[in-house]
């Protein structure tokens, strides 16, 4: 039976794996036949993209999964095990997971993994790397909120250069107005007109009391 210094050490594990898997994405891979070599290579580019990754016991990672939630994971924790995981990256762990199960063919596979609380398949994690990195996408975005203004830009430096350096005010606002116009549209919400406010009617005066005739002198 273990001792209670044993015990102590394995739940102290067993903590780590639950806050692991409290991330918002990890995964799993069977990577017996990767070499030195090959793990460091690997683990220098995880580090790189601050995706945390460790040789996970099986027995322990149940009790872990168990503690969030996450008992679909059981059929997947058996043989060598390890575990990418991070915290603010949905998309690292994944694709870099999968570039290297594409190098190291045959002895590192995907197993599984999962994202925001929910179990992955193998093919959904391929699916999931699949996505741009965070700043591709950002860049993605960017360059469609800047692309009119980037026209703009460069037409405008065109005509200075045109005219030996200078812009012709007239020429500028023709392109602004080239640019607004090809710019889509977008639609404003109809306003709903404001219920009409129904009038009370006004109450009917009432007659005028009649004066006290003088009293007689």
């Amino acid at each position: 039976m273990p001792n209670a210094k044993v015990l102590s050490e394995k739940q102290a594990v067993v903590e780590t794996l639950t806050e692991k898997l409290r991330g918002i994405s990890g995964v799993f891979v069977d990577y017996s036949g990767i070499t030195v070599a090959e793990d460091t290579e690997m683990r220098a580019k995880l580090r790189a993209e601050n995706v945390d990754y460790s040789v996970v016991k099986n027995t322990l990672m149940r009790f872990a999964a168990k503690n969030v939630g996450l008992d679909a994971l059981d059929p997947i924790l058996n043989g060598t095990t390890s575990l990418a995981v991070s915290k603010d990256d949905a998309v690292a762990p994944a694709r870099i997971i999968k570039e290297y199960a594409g190098k190291f063919t045959e002895h590192f596979t995907i197993k599984g993994g999962f994202y925001d609380g929910k179990v992955l398949s193998a093919a959904e994690v391929e699916s999931l790397a699949s996505i741009p990195a965070l700043p591709v996408l950002q860049a993605q975005v960017l360059g469609t909120m800047l692309a009119p203004i980037t026209a703009l830009a460069i037409v405008i430096k065109a005509i200075a250069e045109k005219d030996g350096g200078s812009v012709d005010v007239a020429q500028a606002v023709e392109v602004v107005e080239a640019v607004i116009e090809a710019a889509p549209a977008v639609e404003e919400a109809p306003v709903e007109a404001a219920p009409a406010v129904e009038e009370t009617p006004a109450e009917p005066e009432a007659p005028a009391e009649e004066a006290a005739p003088e009293a007689a002198e």
